[in-house]
């Protein structure tokens, strides 16, 4: 994540970050339900694309019927997709420049900007 904040280097001292280096960040928010409904409808969609490919790492899910692929989505989401999000993206909000909020149907409600 860009907007990770810098690491300390084995001697105790600040390293730069890549955010170090930007003028102006932006940060789309949305309500995690929200965030976790778009990753399953995505997936579902995928089946008839991407998944299709013989090639593809995701190929598998490619057959799942609606209710599988739900609940594979769903499984995937709570292991991988929302502790990434909890851990690594959410706590980069407040660094951003300026924060987009977005509701279920993608619409932009609420814009925060930072005094710069």
């Amino acid at each position: 994540n860009v907007l990770a904040p810098a690491r300390v280097s084995a001697l105790g001292e600040p390293t730069l970050a890549v955010s170090d280096f930007f003028d102006f960040s932006i940060y789309i928010d949305a309500a995690t339900e929200h965030v976790r409904q778009w990753y399953i409808d995505r997936f579902l969609d995928l089946r008839q694309t991407a998944f299709a490919d013989e090639r593809s790492y995701f190929h598998r899910y490619a057959s799942l019927d609606d209710d599988a692929a739900r609940a594979k989505a769903s499984q995937i989401w709570g292991a991988i997709n929302k502790p990434n999000l909890v851990e690594n993206v959410l706590p980069t909000r407040g660094r951003a420049t300026l924060v987009l909020r977005k509701e279920s149907d993608h619409r932009l409600s609420r814009f925060l900007l930072r005094k710069i």
